[in-house]
């Protein structure tokens, strides 16, 4: 949906609209994505919702919408780097969130096989974890991953092989 679309062609497209637009089509799959990088889902929400916070006071500097996606992927997998670097409750320094209920996706999320995979994903150094949750995870290819983390396509290239060798040594050790 563009911008127009969604104020029904009335104006022109403002640089809220975009982070609306990217809201409605981003917001639920960065939320997976940010739990690839951090335990508690409310943690996970909380990131994103920073990331659309700093998005809309960044908007009016976008030159092109159409990177906008890759710009806010940036933002959560900065702020989740932030996040376990200091060790953070939250963004906003709450207490602890109480236990989410689990869900159908947790209960999936905890079968072993899956543990595994996400501890071996973590355990990789920060570009090769980066490249391969983009690709594997959020459907990137190369050129979109490049543009993402802001590195060649060559240097994602290389940085998806050895991450993907180092994960399947990892698995392979712990079957």
């Amino acid at each position: 949906m563009s911008g127009e679309a969604l104020l029904g062609g009335r104006r022109e497209p403002g640089p809220g609209d975009l982070v609306v637009v990217l809201y409605d089509e981003e917001a639920a799959s960065l939320v997976q994505m940010a739990r690839w990088y951090v335990e508690d889902k409310t943690a996970a929400e909380d990131l994103v919702q920073e990331a659309f916070i700093r998005l809309a006071r960044a908007a009016h500097r976008i030159e092109d919408p159409a990177k906008g996606a890759a710009y806010l992927r940036s933002i959560v997998i900065n702020l989740a780097r932030d996040h376990n670097r200091r060790g953070l409750v939250s963004l906003r320094h709450r207490p602890p969130a109480q236990p989410d209920e689990p869900s159908a996706e947790s209960t999936a999320a905890d079968r072993e096989d899956r543990r595994r995979v996400i501890a071996a994903v973590r355990s990789l150094p920060r570009r090769q974890r980066d490249c391969v949750t983009l690709r594997y995870f959020y459907d990137l290819g190369i050129p979109g991953i490049a543009e993402t983390l802001g590195l060649s396509a060559n240097s994602v290239k290389t940085h998806l092989q050895r991450g993907l060798r180092a994960l399947e040594r990892s698995l392979e050790e712990k079957a």
